[in-house]
């Protein structure tokens, strides 16, 4: 299915103007008073889903509001679009390819064909593979070259292939293997290797290299260094071979290296590199977790995907957040959108959004190469509660930008010590309550407050947020959680009419930095940049005595 827009663009379309109309009649109503209005407000404005509870309540809407964004869905053609990505049609109309990151967690035995082959056979062999390798991993069975077990895993990619997988190691490490030690190499910067390894036994080190063309810059100057730190110690090219494996679909690079390609890990290029956490580049997360509990995480996923593909629009979560951010983003002109996990596991969770949303939908162009006259994806932001409580949520209480917060929290701790978790959940309902309500002036002179001294004490409110709630982080409620974001990335880039799974963005910067390489390794090479850039490149040299 490919794109069909609006002749006159998504300006033009009739749904956006009424929502425009409405704004101009919602913008100056309040919470307090939306809330004061509908005693059943707060039940209106929920719904669960896939063990998941989200409250959308205290976000600037009315039944009208919603109800004009799910006409906006419904012109967009948005259940149309859905079905062509779930059934493997060729959405990515840039690059000629299938959108399938859902195959990745579909059950065994579904049949998708895709150009008459049936995929989902493809991701089973692949898991299957996968999860051989960790069983003899953990069992002892694989050993290195001198004949000791793997203690150490060191995961080497960058984008998609880095953040997914630390964040879910992270996410879920309460559930992991102890008695391993993971690390994460992503940045060229050879600090980041340097530490990453600091401590480590060569000889009971595996790495992960992890490249779908294993030509990938950061990430091959990293394995190569990681080579050369291998053969150091054990000094016999053999070892690379029991030290290193692969994800990737290169198998001459790889063999090229001294990788075995039997111990590579294949996917396929209907897999974006942000969505393919729950893919072979999720082999560090397995071997963390172990195969089970990884294809619980897979079920989480699945979980999602089938409420999303099949609830009705008026009932499906991840379509709501997504409408609502438009909502903020078009008409309330919010930049940025925080994402506020109040769980220390989900540290890294903001992190990975960034990539997943602005990377998906950071385009200015439509699907049929028009400039847009209207913002796409917003800034996505965060930390885990309560840290961010001191730190940035002055601005978000009493700045000037509207941002709209996501707050994501769970019932039960998975290290439940005194009274900790229920302090940590009490700031999760007062923050959202507070950011809502704020506190007048005349709440504030009340309390014997000195006059000069209300206007700063004063918290305008009316500031939005959605509250999702779970019973616990578990390996398959993670993965819920992420396909719904998923999904939300994908109903804006619909609506917005851009194509969400490409990133031509990251492509020039790229191109330019394998230029200047050598320009910066030898004093003789001319330099025909701007004059900014040949400055810079010139004390660069100057300081290595190049030049």
């Amino acid at each position: 299915m490919t794109a069909s827009p609006h002749p006159q663009g998504l300006t033009g379309r009739p749904e956006w103007k009424a929502l425009g109309d409405h704004y101009n009649a919602m913008k100056s109503m309040h919470l307090r008073d939306l809330f004061a209005g509908d005693p059943n407000r707060a039940k209106t404005f929920s719904l669960s889903a896939c063990d998941l509870f989200l409250d959308y309540s205290k976000n600037r809407i009315v039944a009208e509001t919603m109800h004009l964004l799910f006409s906006l869905a419904k012109a967009a053609d948005l259940k149309a679009h859905t079905e062509a990505m779930f059934t493997g049609g060729r959405i990515n109309i840039t690059e000629d390819r299938a959108v399938l990151h859902t195959a990745l967690r579909s059950p065994r035995g579904t049949v998708l064909e895709v150009d008459g082959h049936n995929v989902i056979q493809d991701v089973h062999e692949v898991l299957d593979k996968m999860a051989r390798f960790c069983d003899r991993i953990h069992s002892g069975d694989w050993k290195g070259h001198t004949g000791k077990p793997i203690k150490n895993v060191v995961n080497i990619g960058i984008g998609g292939s880095d953040l997914g997988p630390v964040m879910a190691y992270e996410a879920l490490k309460h559930y992991s293997n102890r008695g391993m030690t993971f690390r994460f190499v992503s940045n060229v910067d050879a600090t980041d290797f340097a530490e990453a390894t600091f401590d480590l036994n060569p000889e009971e080190t595996l790495f992960i290299v992890a490249s779908k063309t294993f030509t990938t810059q950061e990430t091959m100057t990293n394995a190569l260094t990681a080579r050369q730190w291998l053969l150091a110690t054990l000094n016999d090219e053999a070892a690379v071979a029991k030290h290193f494996v692969a994800v990737s679909t290169n198998a001459e690079k790889v063999q090229e290296f001294g990788i075995d390609t039997a111990n590579m890990f294949g996917f396929w290029d209907w897999v974006g590199g942000r969505y393919s956490m729950d893919s072979a580049i999720g082999l560090s997360t397995m071997l963390a977790l172990g195969p089970d509990q990884f294809r619980d995480m897979l079920s989480g996923f699945h979980d999602m995907d089938v409420h999303f593909r099949h609830a009705p629009l008026e009932e499906n979560m991840p379509v709501i957040m997504a409408l609502l951010g438009i909502w903020y983003s078009n008409f309330f002109n919010a930049s940025t959108i925080a994402v506020l996990p109040y769980d220390q596991y989900l540290k890294r969770f903001p992190a990975y959004l960034q990539q997943l949303t602005m990377e998906s939908n950071g385009k200015s162009v439509t699907l049929t190469g028009a400039s847009v006259d209207y913002d796409t994806s917003p800034v996505y932001w965060g930390e885990p509660g309560t840290n961010g409580q001191h730190s940035f949520y002055q601005l978000i209480h009493q700045g000037t930008h509207l941002i709209p917060c996501d707050f994501i929290a769970f019932c039960r701790s998975l290290n439940p010590i005194n009274d900790h978790h229920d302090k940590l959940m009490a700031n999760v309902f007062a923050q959202s309550e507070a950011l809502a309500f704020g506190k007048t002036s005349e709440e504030v002179a009340a309390e014997g407050t000195q006059a000069n001294l209300v206007p700063h004490r004063t918290f305008p409110g009316n500031r939005p947020s959605n509250t999702i709630l779970a019973e616990k982080l578990t390996p398959r409620l993670l993965g819920t959680l992420v396909s719904l974001y998923e999904h939300i990335v994908f109903v804006q880039g619909i609506i917005y009419e851009i194509n969400s799974f490409d990133q031509w963005g990251v492509e020039l910067g790229k191109v330019l930095a394998k230029r200047i390489v050598p320009e910066l390794q030898s004093g003789s090479e001319e330099l025909s940049h701007d004059s900014s850039t040949n400055q810079l490149i010139e004390h660069y040299r100057k300081s290595h005595g190049r030049s």
